[in-house]
């Protein structure tokens, strides 16, 4: 699923350096999306709907691009 995020501080590194550095790397593993996803059960259907609902917002993002370029005057 997702790694273990860590990171190596150099001795002369500022600290508040290497902790952006740690932040961006939780960030991009995941981690706290994945602990927000399980802080709650969530019933199937719940998650079925809300898969569909986020499907549809992407195809209507989809087709609102597809049309702001049809429409381009050059």
């Amino acid at each position: 699923m997702f790694y273990m995020p860590g990171i190596r501080v150099a001795a002369d590194e500022p600290i508040e350096l290497a902790i952006k550095r740690f932040r961006k790397q939780v960030e991009r593993a995941g981690v706290v999306s994945e602990c927000r996803s399980r802080e709650a059960y969530e019933k199937p259907s719940i998650a079925k709907k809300l898969k569909e609902a986020a499907a549809r917002k992407r195809l209507m993002k989809r087709l609102r691009r597809v049309r702001m370029r049809e429409n381009r005057d050059f």
